[in-house]
């Protein structure tokens, strides 16, 4: 009998019962969670997400709906995907009102500036989710802001209720009735100097915005993946990691991630997009020097060498050392 993995790395779970599912779209379910006793739930800042952890062993990171100090309730919209790996598919084939389920505490990768003077809100498909938590928030602080929104066709807009809230501020755009994508470089041209930009959407829409946004200052540029906009890496030399709580030497060769030899070995590591993008696998560094390929740390925390996603970067020279 193998030894049960080793917890080795991870977030404070929350067991909350699953209170209502609802349509948003024909492919876009809401899900409603809230703990059994009705008590609050951590504070969750506009722009975070949590890690769902599915009875089929898969983890899922979902942005949140609704930002509050303490909240009762953490809402998430999930679309399912024709190309599921077993997350969206088991979420609308088999999560039924009434079940528990494992969530993380949120986690915020896509924070709002609240201080900015005026923002400008992008958003495509389900990208709308954490968008509309900003622009939520925004309002709630009487902030200067426009929301842009764009889909395929008008069935797939989402949350058209909530949305009409914010009138003049919300401009919609369908691609099917305009014949076109959205014009982002006029967007981007149009706005304040000072403006601070978020984007969350379909990898075509993110890299119109980044070479829209290129001529602005990069601290006011900030966007949301949906996947990975670099290779893993998994190729170049093996090297060996030393895990310096357990002693425990491993050697990752080529052609494999750090987080399948951890896994592979028994230490328990969270894990959920497998793509750089969640945040949910990252470890921390002691030493040697990283081949970063996420999209959640920032440049000087990649300078600083502290920390690392387990799940796409890996070591530059022979060895690391990481507080596992």
């Amino acid at each position: 009998m193998s030894a049960a993995p080793t917890p080795a790395a991870g977030h404070a779970r929350l067991q909350l019962r699953l209170q209502s599912i609802a349509y948003a779209t024909g492919d876009i379910l809401v899900y409603e969670f809230a703990r059994p006793d009705g008590a609050p739930l951590p504070a969750a800042s506009a722009g975070a997400h949590v890690d769902v952890h599915l009875a089929n062993g898969i983890t899922r990171s979902y942005s949140l709906l609704h930002a509050g100090a303490a909240p009762t309730r953490y809402v998430i919209g999930v679309k399912r995907d024709p190309n599921s790996r077993g997350g969206s598919r088991y979420m609308h084939e088999q999560l039924r009102v009434g079940a528990l389920v494992e969530l993380s505490a949120p986690r915020n990768l896509f924070p709002l500036d609240e201080q900015a003077a005026h923002t400008v809100l992008i958003a495509g498909g389900i990208g709308i989710t954490p968008i509309l938590c900003m622009a939520e928030r925004l309002e709630q602080i009487g902030a200067s802001f426009e929301l842009w929104y764009a889909s395929r066709s008008r069935a797939d807009l989402a949350f058209l209720p909530e949305l009409a809230r914010f009138g003049a501020r919300l401009h919609l755009h369908v691609d099917d009735e305009a014949n076109t994508v959205l014009d982002m470089a006029a967007i981007v041209a149009a706005a304040p100097a000072q403006a601070h930009f978020y984007c969350c959407g379909p990898a075509p829409m993110l890299a119109a915005y980044e070479a829209a946004a290129s001529g602005r200052p990069p601290e006011t540029v900030h966007l949301e993946r949906f996947g990975a906009a670099q290779p893993i890496a998994t190729g170049g030399d093996g090297y060996v990691v030393s895990l310096a709580r357990s002693g425990i030497e491993l050697r990752v060769p080529t052609g494999s991630t750090l987080l399948q030899v951890l896994t592979s070995n028994g230490i328990a590591v969270d894990s959920s997009c497998e793509a750089g993008i969640c945040g949910c696998c990252e470890v921390g560094v002691l030493e040697g020097e990283v081949d970063h390929r996420d999209e959640v740390l920032t440049p000087a925390q990649r300078a600083g060498n502290k920390s690392m996603m387990a799940c796409c970067s890996r070591a530059k020279g022979e060895r690391l050392v990481l507080d596992l």
